[in-house]
């Protein structure tokens, strides 16, 4: 404490000590050694070598998965717009419209966190089964071809990723409405702006921290998904995460699952920063301030 009280810009260094052990221990460190293994040789009968040279490694696991990499962004894309439009409509009108309500509407909404991701990735077989409640009914009544599907289909794992992720979309674009001074729309009625005008010059604008930040919580975790393909698809919708996961899991083949995470997130940093540039990044955090 004595020496807290004689340097006391230590105090800011002391309070960053525990997020920056976290951070190096569970973020830097393992992203250090995911790109050391990108540079393997070798299998895991008689072990692994170190080059520089093995660079190949990330030319070859493109070369082979490109299809599927392709398939994770348009994925993660579908699904993160179906979130927002649905999203934005519920988050505008729990935070202007709900009233008493919001409490129990905000709670609806991370309701679903209290089960397994796992489990409720499952429901949806059942949900969308070719005699569930939503298909048999159609079939019954002749309205879709006796033949027709929704699971093991694209729709179906673009359809679970967008329920499984839709309340990372919602809880983001609810704070930043929420925020808004309800005197700033009040100013733009009165100066006879309609409500349309009002909610695109003011409401819009003022919601697009939200809408950023809900656009990366829901597009960075679709495109490594796996476990909606696995459950939800075919073998013609496997996307990056499940391959990772089987050269990791299964075929035991580290250089090329550590080089396919490695691109797979160079690729998000890369999306990330052009989103930030696209929308202004400085813009966004004047606003959410």
């Amino acid at each position: 404490m004595g020496m807290i009280r004689r340097h006391p810009a230590l105090v800011p260094l002391l309070l960053l000590l525990p997020g920056l052990v976290w951070l190096v221990s569970f973020y830097l460190a393992p992203n250090i050694q995911m790109f050391a293994s990108s540079f393997w040789s070798g299998t895991l009968e008689s072990g692994f070598s170190f080059s520089f040279s093995n660079w190949t490694n990330y030319t070859d696991a493109l070369s082979k998965y490109q299809q599927q990499y392709a398939r994770s962004i348009q994925y993660g894309f579908v699904a993160t717009l179906i979130c927002f439009a649905i999203a934005f409509p519920l988050a505008y009108f729990i935070a202007f419209k709900a009233g008493r309500a919001r409490s129990v509407l905000l709670f609806l909404v991370v309701a679903p966190f209290f089960t397994s991701y796992l489990l409720r990735t499952i429901g949806w077989r059942t949900i969308l089964g070719d005699d569930s409640i939503i298909l048999g009914p159609l079939k019954a009544a002749g309205l879709v071809d006796p033949a027709a599907r929704f699971l093991d289909t694209p729709f179906a794992v673009i359809a679970g990723i967008a329920y499984n992720f839709v309340p990372f979309m919602i809880l983001p674009i609810y704070v930043s409405l929420e925020k808004i001074d309800r005197r700033l729309l009040e100013a733009a009625q009165d100066l006879y702006a309609s409500s349309w005008g009002a909610f695109r010059r003011v409401t819009l604008p003022l919601a697009m921290p939200g809408i950023f930040a809900g656009s990366l919580l829901t597009f960075i975790p679709a495109i490594g998904d796996f476990i909606n393909a696995e459950l939800l698809g075919n073998p013609n919708t496997t996307m990056v995460g499940n391959v990772i996961q089987r050269q990791f899991l299964v075929d035991r083949d580290y250089p090329t699952a550590a080089a396919l995470s490695f691109m797979l997130m160079v690729l998000i940093l890369a999306g990330v920063a052009l989103y930030g540039l696209l929308l202004g990044t400085e813009e966004l955090t004047s606003k959410a301030i």
